[in-house]
């Protein structure tokens, strides 16, 4: 019997001292350590040497399909962290472009330089949503006026998009940035005539209010009243869509509702439906959480809750826009439009003031001279005690 080192091994023992027997072994090292391997995407070898094969056209083609379909910034972060390959076509322009909102729908609390990057990567290939959504953040969140109104008019000029068209008539009809005189009425009813033309109801609102008013156009009661039913149509019809899909709907039978005379309202009859369901755009959202943890917003919640405790002529802090779902602030003191009746509520426009009156502000809406009347019998017990029985 021959034993290992018999002249049959001789042949194998002398392959085994090779350059290929060092690359076997070691690549049965890094295996059984569990450490990647030396280029590739991640996973087994015959997994990575698949992904290696895909031609660049393929994997954007499938990265771009991921990103328009993404339901949150966290789909396409997934698939670009599956190799460094990815990664890398994963910031091409052709996928950043075709980003959806959602994908692009930063939270305030995941902010972050990373984030700011990564919204400037998209508004660079062309993302109007990532131009309007860093636009906003830019302008009311970092204090960047400039850049930030510059990237909303470029996703209002380039695209058309009806949310920065009526996000820069609120910035014209408020003169926000700015001071007093440098509000742009005229400018302000283009851009809202535009945004309508779009499709935006907030925007076919507030130009019928406009042409009520006088408001930057020309005075038309008639014409002002004929859009704000058509809003108020387009919302009916939209909430009862919503209504059709929403799962476990009736499909109209005899516990739908059928009463339309919101039509005739100039308050929309799904707004309340939509607040109540938090629908509302991913830049509002981002506002709304960012001034949560500041200083403005809590002077502003103070100022504005509606209690006897904040008094409505205390106007030395900045306020946010009482309508919950918007989130814009005051870019300067008395910037917004103050409740006519209570003084106590002040609204960015007055879409936000319908859907805050219809919501909210009608059953705490209080005169202020009743405000006053009842915070000196509060001050003066004794005097009002003697007046009594005159009365």
């Amino acid at each position: 019997m021959r034993t290992r080192r018999g002249a049959c091994y001789s042949c194998h023992a002398e392959a085994a001292d090779g350059p290929d027997a060092h690359r076997r072994k070691r690549r049965r090292t890094a295996a059984a350590e569990g450490s990647p391997p030396p280029a590739g995407c991640r996973g087994g070898g015959g997994l990575g040497g698949m992904f290696e094969e895909l031609p660049d056209d393929l994997v954007v083609s499938i990265l771009r399909d991921v990103a328009a379909s993404a339901g949150s910034p966290a789909d396409l972060a997934g698939a670009m962290l599956t190799c460094k390959r990815f990664r890398e076509l994963g910031q091409s322009k052709v996928v950043l472009a075709r980003a959806s909102p959602r994908c692009l729908a930063v939270r305030a609390a995941d902010w972050s330089d990373d984030a700011h990057r990564f919204l400037q990567r998209c508004a660079d290939a062309g993302n109007l949503e990532a131009c309007y959504l860093l636009g906003m953040i830019r302008f009311y969140c970092l204090g960047s006026r400039g850049s930030g109104a510059a990237l909303m008019a470029a996703a209002a000029a380039v695209g058309g998009h009806r949310e920065a068209l009526y996000s820069l008539a609120v910035i014209q009809f408020n003169g926000s940035g700015g001071g007093k005189d440098d509000r742009d009425l005229r400018a302000g009813a283009a851009l809202c005539a535009r945004a309508a033309s779009l499709g935006h109801v907030d925007a076919l609102r507030e130009l019928g209010h406009c042409l009520q008013d006088g408001y930057g156009v020309r005075r038309s009661v008639l014409d002002g009243r004929r859009l704000l039913i058509q809003a108020n149509a387009r919302e009916l019809a939209a909430s009862s869509a919503a209504a059709a899909a929403a799962p476990g709907s009736n499909g109209g039978g005899k516990g739908a509702p059928r009463r339309h005379s919101c039509l005739l309202s100039d308050f929309g009859c799904g707004a309340a439906a939509a607040a109540a369901a938090g629908e509302a755009h991913a830049a509002n959202r981002f506002l709304v959480d960012w001034f949560a943890t500041r200083p403005l917003a809590q002077a502003a919640a103070g100022a504005g809750a509606g209690t006897g405790a904040a008094s409505p002529e205390d106007d030395g802090a900045l306020r946010l826009c009482s309508q919950a779902l918007c989130g814009r602030p005051e870019t300067r003191r008395h910037e917004f439009r103050r409740c006519s009746v209570c003084g106590v509520v002040n609204y960015c426009s007055r879409a936000c003031q319908a859907l805050h009156w219809k919501m909210a502000h009608k059953a705490e809406c209080t005169p202020m001279d009743r405000w006053l009347d009842a915070a000196g019998a509060a001050a003066h017990p004794d005097a009002n005690a003697a007046a009594a029985p005159a009365l």
